[in-house]
């Protein structure tokens, strides 16, 4: 009798066990990879390209060397190939810059060498508040002057909601000639749950064809009830994202709250778990949601916990700087440096905090085509910066 028992209690404790191994939390992404401050590589240097910018969020590179760069109180501006700053473009569209609102990414299309068309991402005021929208213009030179012509909106955020706070949003275009949107859930505990919905653009990355209108292979197309331009959903506030070198898929980065930023592979569908599954804690701390995606969420590929606040997203595909090529990097706001991620494959094997001694927020990150790549600083004095491999 007493065996029985014994082997009845045994049996009881083996269940209660195997229940909790069944319910333990995975290792989070990112938390055994080994992070490291590292100056740069031997003969790299950095160098300043242009300043006296206010708040510059977006940099599109042009064909003959320059670039156009926004700055978030509302002006887009032309950078020559040596540094000067053109006056303000005329006619971009007029924004809402309050909070993290403004003139924000600035895309090339494809095809810009033969139409000049440019597209523009900003918070746009209007009836219940203010969204994330995108306008499309062409680039005109007037002497020393230049202008956004013909601009028109081909994207709107809905709803609109009174928020200063997150509006994502950049803007790439996919190898098939297909723009990318990436929205953030305008940190409210009202919309916050509308990450996880299909009728609002809260929280989500959208896909449209050139001209605004919906692609017909959108993954939520059929569902009457859903909008039919959002390709996934469950995101909090993505400020990077850039398509794979190999793969072409759309990887992007997002603001976590109080840790939990991450970096995710985006795939047509899927629900990245926003504010159901997060690693992140409340302001002032608090419990949001559960920290593991079960089936049917996307877990995200590498995450920060204390956060970073991740900003720009660039693949190195160059030799340039030979220990760099295959590296992702993102800037770094809250924590002030550039980021090098280094990968096996979709693995993040290692992480190297950069540029950690200049102090300062970087919003954005480009790769330039002869293997620079090309910094944004968030700074009411704001600068280009300009990273190079020894000759």
């Amino acid at each position: 009798m007493k065996l029985r028992v014994c082997c009845m209690a045994w049996c009881v404790a083996a269940l209660i066990a195997g229940a909790g191994a069944a319910q333990a939390q995975p290792v989070r992404p990112g938390k055994d990879v080994p992070m490291a401050r590292a100056a740069l590589p031997a003969g790299v240097t950095v160098s300043t390209w242009a300043e006296g910018l206010e708040h510059p969020w977006g940099l599109a590179l042009l064909p003959n060397g320059g670039a156009l760069v926004t700055e978030r109180p509302g002006r887009l501006r032309v950078v020559s190939p040596s540094g000067e700053l053109s006056p303000p473009v005329s006619g971009t569209p007029k924004v809402d810059a309050r909070g993290q609102g403004g003139l924000l990414d600035v895309v090339l299309h494809p095809d810009f060498a033969r139409n000049g068309l440019v597209y523009l991402s900003y918070a746009e005021a209007g009836e219940g508040g203010n969204s994330t929208a995108v306008a499309r213009g062409k680039l005109v030179q007037d002497g020393d002057r230049w202008r956004f012509a013909d601009s028109r909106v081909v994207f709107r955020q809905a709803p609109k909601f009174a928020s200063t706070l997150h509006f994502g949003s950049r803007l790439v275009f996919a190898r098939d000639g297909k723009l990318f949107v990436t929205l953030g859930e305008r940190s409210s505990r009202r919309t916050r749950p509308d990450a996880q919905g299909l009728d609002t653009h809260h929280g989500k990355v959208v896909r449209i064809n050139d001209d605004g209108s919906v692609p017909s292979d959108n993954p939520f197309t059929s569902d009457k009830k859903a909008l039919p331009e959002i390709w996934s959903l469950g995101h909090r506030n993505p400020q990077g994202a850039a398509l794979h070198p190999r793969t072409g898929e759309l990887w992007l980065v997002e603001h976590g709250p109080q840790g939990g930023d991450e970096l995710n592979v985006v795939r047509a569908g899927k629900n990245y778990g926003w504010p159901r599954y997060t690693y992140g804690e409340e302001y002032g701390g608090g419990k949001i949601g559960e920290e593991a995606s079960p089936p049917g969420f996307e877990p995200p590929l590498y995450s920060w916990v204390p956060s970073v606040s991740p900003s720009g997203l660039a693949f190195y595909t160059s030799q340039a700087i030979p220990g760099w090529n295959g590296s992702v990097f993102t800037g770094a706001l809250s924590g002030q440096a550039l980021i090098r991620l280094q990968m096996d494959g979709q693995k993040v094997v290692r992480e190297e905090r950069l540029l950690t001694d200049m102090g300062r927020r970087i919003r954005h990150v480009v790769a330039g085509p002869s293997g620079e790549l090309y910094l944004l600083t968030d700074a009411g004095q704001g600068q280009i910066l300009v990273i190079r491999g020894g000759r």
